[in-house]
């Protein structure tokens, strides 16, 4: 029996058309994987499946009878739950008054019983949880934990999970796995958004492949691989693998030196006695789970922190007491990790944004603003980067999460500059925007900059790294060739196990 069935969806937005006629059918039991680029229209779909979004047409069918869901709370009514791909946990309550809020009343009254019910089903999960821990001191592993269990106490018959596996290290993805089995293996259905591919192709049983809008495909991902998946999600005329060789540096450009670091911020991570060379022609790759010191780290580098003198020098001058600006002078460039608000001014537009951190470069003559250069800068980017936008006039905030990313990134690599610090370049995008953004930073590697990417896509590291390390609680991890660091090294320095080990005659031993 089909658990979810949805029959000519519709919905159309002004000047675009999200979902075209979709007919996806979802048994139950089964692990179903949706993919597609990012604008597909997926997230569209899965917002009418919770009921955030009202179709234009189409019938949704619920264990075959035809439902409308008119809101989140009835779809949780029918058994339906969504752990979004960003969490909606309060750090400064405990996980028990967290899964409190999104259950009706008299299942609240009494915390003690919760609690107990939260255990309960976390182990039987193979998830346990202690319902007292505040969400702050939580891993962002146990966070989605919590998301779960959540669904799981509300009688779940169909799970949607955006995008799961983004910020878990791989040993906390085979445990998520196991779950999942075990769901699916009691009856509940499982929707799983993911740009994984060799994800999808391990656990779901089925795949919905979208594109512009429409069902470009379906198949078992078990029986097909990962390219030809690939192939359906971004059409025949898109270079789908790329091998990059590995490079050695020449000279040091950034270097950090017993850099500690604490914020007054009581939820973040300190940074302690880091140290990191990055030489010219060469990308460092850090992993890590996030709340481990990344953000901390990056905003020490950018300059919207200030750290101790003598700690961080580029070209052998210190910059650890400069602002953004000066640092830019010097050669720098950077790409947050949060786009909006950080990366981009979401109610500016794109051509306003390119002034924000390339402004010296020809744009600004005498105190006056030189808009010929500004559009000429800023419709390269586009024309490059194939920024899919309604021109340089759009605001920031229009367009789509990968689309703003190839602007800022572009925005940063087309000054040409020393050093580039990345976080995250291509989380939440497509493959195709994805293979795009890599084969940039390999472009300006190759033309001789130093580049650090943080990065929680343990793949991408693996493929962009010329050097690779990990980040737990603020300290960093040995650095090796990437390719002496094998996938279950990595897993263990992201969760803080840093001993050195080497195989000699007899066993191992520690270096």
């Amino acid at each position: 029996m089909n658990r979810l069935s949805l029959q000519g969806i519709w919905k159309q937005y002004p000047g675009c058309i999200a979902n075209q006629d979709i007919h996806i059918d979802v048994p139950q039991g089964q692990i179903h994987a949706l993919l597609g680029e990012n604008g597909a229209g997926k997230s569209t779909l899965m917002k009418i499946i919770y009921g955030v979004v009202k179709p234009d047409a189409g019938s949704f069918f619920w264990e075959g009878e035809e439902k409308t869901v008119s809101g989140p709370a009835q779809a949780r009514d029918l058994g339906i739950g969504m752990v979004f791909q960003h969490f909606s946990l309060f750090e400064t309550l405990t996980v028990a008054e967290n899964i409190s809020l999104s259950l009706p009343k008299d299942q609240c009254k009494d915390m003690t019983a919760l609690s107990q019910r939260i255990r309960e089903v976390s182990t039987h999960y193979g998830m346990a949880l202690d319902p007292e821990r505040y969400v702050h001191t939580l891993s962002v592993g146990e966070q989605q934990r919590v998301e779960i269990v959540r669904c799981l106490l509300q009688n779940i018959k169909l799970l949607i999970l955006d995008e799961p596996t983004s910020v878990l290290t791989p040993q906390e993805v085979s445990s998520l796995f196991l779950t999942l089995k075990k769901l699916a293996a009691e009856g509940c259905s499982i929707l799983f958004i993911s740009h994984k591919l060799d994800e999808v192709t391990e656990i779901c049983d089925a795949a919905t492949i979208l594109r512009n809008g429409q069902v470009t495909g379906t198949c078992n991902p078990q029986n097909v691989t990962s390219t030809e998946i690939a192939r359906m999600m971004v059409g025949s005329d898109t270079p789908l693998t790329e091998n990059y060789k590995k490079a050695e540096g020449n000279n040091i450009v950034l270097s950090i030196k017993d850099l500690s670091f604490k914020s007054e911020d009581p939820f973040s991570s300190p940074i302690q006695n880091l140290s990191l060379d990055v030489k010219s022609g060469e990308i460092i790759g850090i992993a890590g789970v996030a709340g481990n010191g990344q953000d901390e780290l990056m905003r020490l580098l950018s300059g919207e922190e200030l750290a101790d003198e003598n700690t961080v020098r580029i070209l052998d001058i210190d910059m650890s007491q400069l602002n953004p600006s000066k640092r830019r002078e010097l050669g720098f460039a950077f790409v947050p990790e949060e786009r909006l608000g950080r990366g981009a001014v979401p109610d500016m537009s794109l051509a306003d944004n390119t002034l924000l951190t390339a402004n010296h470069r020809g744009m600004i003559e005498k105190g006056w603003i030189n808009f010929n250069a500004v559009k000429s800068y800023g419709q390269n980017i586009i024309d490059k980067y194939n920024v899919k936008c309604s021109g340089l006039n759009a605001q920031a905030k229009s367009l789509s999460g990968g689309n703003l990313q190839k602007f800022i990134l572009g925005r940063e690599i087309e000054q040409n500059p020393k050093l580039l610090i990345c976080s995250h370049p291509t989380w939440g995008v497509d493959i195709g925007a994805a293979i795009l953004i890599r084969h940039a930073l390999i472009e300006l590697r190759d033309q001789g900059a130093a580049i650090v990417v943080v990065s929680e896509d343990i793949d991408e590291l693996y493929q962009i790294s010329d050097r690779i390390c990990a980040i737990c609680q603020g300290e960093l991890s040995p650095i090796k060739n990437t390719g002496d660091v094998n996938i279950e090294t990595l897993g263990q320095w992201m969760a803080g196990q840093f001993v050195d080990t080497e195989v000699v005659e007899g066993g191992f031993q520690n270096v």
